[in-house]
């Protein structure tokens, strides 16, 4: 008979997604993942395969946590406005909580750019794919916006983004509003 598990699978990956999130991860040991999840290595194989198996759960937990921010920015009305207020939006939790700065999808991006890992790959393309989709959708919202301009300015924007998380992880607020309202003052 199976044993039951003695855990709360979507409380131990939240931990999980926390220390990937703070130290990237190859920097994450299995025994520092033991320690903040509270449980052992068996049932992290059990439950996840391998830490790979885990990450991938963090990743798709994470996901789902910014998933409301994403579906306020799909639905807004206001295009570029609805841009600015995404990036705004994207940020603000993280000076709710020094331990976490920066976006963790944009942490894992960074990492894994010149790695062949396939999944990694495919989850990050698949993000950055649906993001660009969506600011093009609020870009083409100005009718004075021609096709080739609309795709430039997607593309700038999406670095932005990329530079906004990256650049959270260390500057202050102050430093992070001025950054976004520079970014949208021509657009």
């Amino acid at each position: 008979m199976a044993r039951t598990k003695q855990y709360n699978e979507a409380e131990v990956v939240e931990k999980a997604m926390h220390l990937f999130w703070k130290n990237g991860y190859e920097t994450t040991s299995m025994q520092m993942l033991e320690k903040e999840m509270g449980i052992n290595k068996f049932s992290i194989y059990s439950s996840f395969g391998n830490k790979h198996g885990l990450f991938l759960e963090s990743l798709k937990h994470y996901k789902s946590r910014v998933n409301s921010v994403l579906e306020k920015f799909k639905n807004g009305t206001k295009g570029v406005e609805d841009i600015k207020q995404f990036f705004y939006d994207s940020v603000s939790s993280n000076f709710k909580n020094d331990q976490q700065k920066g976006c963790f999808v944009t942490n894992t991006y960074n990492e894994f750019s010149e790695n062949e890992d396939e999944l990694i790959k495919e989850q990050m393309d698949n993000f950055m794919t649906n993001l660009k989709q969506i600011i093009i959708e609020k870009l083409k919202m100005d009718p004075s916006k021609n096709k080739e301009t609309i795709l430039k300015q997607a593309n700038y924007l999406l670095l932005a983004k990329h530079g906004l998380a990256a650049a959270s992880r260390v500057n202050t607020k102050e430093e992070i509003e001025d950054y976004i309202e520079m970014t949208f003052k021509n657009m």
